[in-house]
């Protein structure tokens, strides 16, 4: 096969998010195997070119890139009848033109900084509930969430309350609320009769 092979188009599309000012745009590429959240320039500067990119416009206020899409939050006065064609247009040439999506080394410093937030060491009875607690969380959770934009993580548990953190489209999100309480709480109080309340931070 040779080299002038054509390569297929990059394809792009909008889906709503539950959140009103977060938007996700879904390509048919795998832009970064795992979770990348952006909520500033800085670290968006330091990590991922392509998030850094649209920091640079005056209305991004957080990117958020898993698998094939990225989810875009914009500062509350814009609108996004103006801001949805030049953002897709954007991210189409960005792939294309195969500019850097997230740079090597960012899972290693996500995983440091992961694991200097969890410094809380867990043993026995807690031990077991907080694995119980993770594992639904990755299997359940997860995948629900992602499908509108969004990720949560673990942080902490203490004397049955438990705190997640809220990425992507669920960070700010108005319904996000009703999904910790009616949905996960839900969940994990049925699965892990320990847990009695689940709460969130912003990611």
């Amino acid at each position: 096969m040779n080299d002038t092979a054509i390569k297929s188009p990059v394809l792009i599309y909008t889906e709503q998010t539950p959140n009103p000012e977060s938007l996700k745009f879904v390509t048919n590429r795998i832009l970064y195997k795992g979770t990348a959240d952006f909520k500033d320039a800085d670290l968006a500067e330091e990590w991922s070119p392509l998030a850094f990119a649209l920091f640079e416009k005056p209305f991004v206020k957080g990117v958020y890139i898993c698998n094939n899409f990225v989810t875009v939050t914009k500062e509350l006065q814009y609108e996004w009848a103006d801001l949805m064609l030049p953002l897709k247009q954007f991210i189409k040439e960005y792939v294309e033109n195969g500019g850097e999506i997230v740079s090597e080394g960012f899972e290693a410093a996500k995983a440091a900084l992961e694991a200097e937030r969890d410094e809380v060491e867990y043993a026995g009875d807690e031990a077991e509930i907080v694995e119980m607690i993770k594992n639904l969380i990755e299997e359940r959770v997860k995948p629900a969430v992602e499908m509108d934009g969004g990720n949560i993580e673990f942080k902490s548990y203490k004397e049955g309350v438990v705190t997640l953190i809220m990425q992507g489209a669920c960070s700010g999100c108005p319904s996000s609320t009703v999904t910790l309480k009616a949905g996960i709480e839900g969940i994990l109080k049925r699965m892990i009769p320990q847990v009695k309340e689940v709460v969130s931070e912003m990611g």
